[in-house]
């Protein structure tokens, strides 16, 4: 029989470049779900000495929230390296693609570097995999107020990727990936699991 025992999840939102301002508000909403759910239950920290093997084993899935800059040392980093090719899953959130910047494997990890983005302001959102269990054929709101990433990789160029969620390119300015403007995917990574989302700049988006 199956555990129904709530599995551990690390938020990590340690920033070493700009620093969101939803970030509690953003590990509010996550401590919400978990208690809502009881699917999983919620360690916050921005005390990068938990990137160390014997404790990220304790865990089954970390997100990155905002995690910006060079949030982690070359040992930190192999840890979480070890924590992925061991089978955990990856959860990062909207400036986490400004993470690690000078990380080629960061990045493949995450699955496109942020570049840049324009003047925030609210746009249209398009499914691009309703089948797919995370989005399990919700539909987005119809108008979404964000900054609409950029990256320095066009993320439909990355065979890898699974894109769940595509940005209507005629709904706002600045879009640097033509018509097809990803926005949330996912990969399987090195024998774990990883998802990106674009989204979240403002605290209203985790009232969503």
């Amino acid at each position: 029989m199956a555990s129904t025992e709530p599995f551990q999840v690390l938020v990590f939102s340690r920033t070493k470049g700009y620093r969101h301002d939803s970030i509690p508000t953003g590990i509010a909403a996550l401590k919400r779900l978990a208690t809502q759910t009881s699917l999983f239950t919620v360690t916050a920290s921005e005390d990068a000495t938990l990137f160390n093997s014997p404790a990220l084993h304790n865990y089954r899935a970390i997100i990155l929230l905002q995690s910006s800059g060079d949030f982690l040392d070359p040992p930190q980093l192999e840890a979480f390296q070890d924590f992925v090719r061991s089978g955990g899953g990856v959860l990062s959130i909207h400036g986490a693609a400004a993470g690690m910047p000078s990380s080629e494997w960061y990045g493949k990890l995450i699955g496109a570097h942020f570049d840049m983005h324009p003047d925030p302001e609210p746009g249209s959102l398009v499914v691009a995999d309703a089948t797919h269990p995370i989005i399990d054929n919700k539909q987005p709101p119809e108008k979404w107020m964000d900054e609409w990433y950029n990256f320095t990789s066009h993320p439909a160029e990355n065979p890898n990727l699974r894109v769940l969620l595509r940005g209507d390119t005629s709904s706002f300015r600045g879009g640097k990936h033509g018509e097809d403007h990803p926005l949330a995917w996912c990969q399987e990574f090195e024998g774990g699991r990883s998802a990106y989302i674009a989204l979240g700049h403002f605290d209203e988006a985790w009232d969503s």
